[in-house]
């Protein structure tokens, strides 16, 4: 699957930050770096959740920008500004039941519904727990302090995670407390 030009992401070369924006942005910024350095260890990961971002760095700078900006703007039949995707979901009959008796149908329901869950302060503290694990097991796994800042990540233990992890690198070490912050309440 395609990633969406817009998805918010963070590329590292090895343990620096290299770019930070939406991947549009960011991919001619890797294949700028990789053109500079072809042995450079790059690792582009989304902001929302940490997960690795494949993209096709093919071609020059110039056909990676022309190419994410292209695909910024081709937009499909339905509700494109929405990101509409459909999938399958799978209730019992009583669950449709209830959905269906809503009012604006199962969609609007079932959208109100995620809305809530994500806007749970304890949901937003589970992602964001996940999403700086994902980052800490890929940049700093093998870092001194990884296992006992990530016992404090789940601790909810700002001050230990903080101490874990001073000695890693200014960058990797910075990006982890931001997308750890709203485990302790401080949002992203």
């Amino acid at each position: 699957m395609t990633p969406d030009p817009a998805t918010p992401c963070t590329a590292f070369d090895g343990m620096r930050k290299l770019a930070a924006g939406s991947l549009a942005q960011v991919a001619p910024a890797v294949r700028a770096r990789l053109d500079a350095a072809p042995n450079a260890a790059v690792l582009i990961l989304a902001d929302d959740d940490a997960r690795r971002v494949e993209v096709d760095l093919r071609g020059t700078v110039a056909d990676v920008a022309a190419r994410y900006a292209v695909a910024a703007e081709a937009r499909g039949p339905g509700r494109p500004k929405l990101g509409v995707v459909p999938r399958e979901v799978t209730l019992l009959p009583r669950h449709w039941a209830w959905l269906s008796a809503q009012p604006g149908g199962a969609s609007v329901a079932l959208r109100k519904l995620v809305e809530a869950a994500r806007r749970d302060p304890r949901e937003q503290a589970r992602s964001a727990r996940d999403r700086a694990y994902r980052f800490m097991t890929a940049l700093a796994g093998d870092a001194a302090g990884f296992e006992a800042a990530t016992r404090a990540l789940y601790a909810d233990d700002e001050a230990g995670f903080t101490e874990h992890t001073t000695g890693w690198p200014t960058d990797v070490r910075d990006h982890a407390l931001v997308l750890a912050s709203p485990v302790w309440g401080q949002g992203a």
